[in-house]
């Protein structure tokens, strides 16, 4: 299966550099205005998160297609962090002791990383599981997202960090049911 890993259009929040990921912010003129200009691929199938900066940039990239809303796609919950940038967050002593942990603590009155990862990876399955293996997939989701699904399922392998991409970017990956092999970048 032909994927098309595409992380939402910007937001106020991603242009100030904010952790969102229960937020459920709009695209920004901006973000809306940079979809525009990227040429995407085509794909039979769309599935997305359920939040609005997932759902407006479908309705930019694949305009009338029909879309599966997938919940366990959403963003990890960043708890007492939502809503703030790092400058905002230094000096409190939660945050300084996430980043000293290398982003694996859990984040305080939020979500933590495993738990995201696990809940990413089942979703996608779940999804794969109902769909042809036959046609191509587009994914519209979050940073977060993509990175637990290539860091999982990468040949060769990779780490969560090293699959980072920005808004309205992504990875075109052919997946076998097992492995994610990286054959393009959107």
């Amino acid at each position: 299966m032909i994927i098309n890993l595409i992380r939402h259009g910007k937001t106020k929040g991603n242009s100030q550099k904010r952790y969102i990921g229960r937020t459920d912010e709009p695209l920004c003129e901006a973000g809306i205005s940079e979809l525009n200009n990227i040429c995407y691929p085509p794909c039979d199938v769309l599935a997305v998160s359920p939040m609005k900066r997932c759902i407006m940039t479908a309705d930019i990239i694949y305009p009338h297609m029909e879309m599966i809303i997938c919940p366990e796609l959403t963003e990890i919950d960043f708890g007492s962090f939502e809503g703030k940038n790092y400058i905002e967050l230094s000096g409190n002593a939660d945050y300084q002791k996430w980043i000293d942990s290398g982003g694996t603590l859990p984040f305080p009155g939020g979500e933590d990383l495993t738990s995201f990862k696990n809940r990413s990876i089942d979703g996608f399955m779940k999804l794969y599981s109902e769909l042809p293996k036959n046609c191509k997939l587009s994914l519209i989701v979050h940073g977060g997202t993509i990175m637990s699904l290539m860091e999982h399922f990468s040949f060769p392998a990779s780490s969560y960090y090293d699959n980072q991409c920005g808004n309205g970017h992504g990875f075109i990956v052919d997946f076998d049911g097992k492995n994610m092999r990286r054959t393009g970048e959107i």
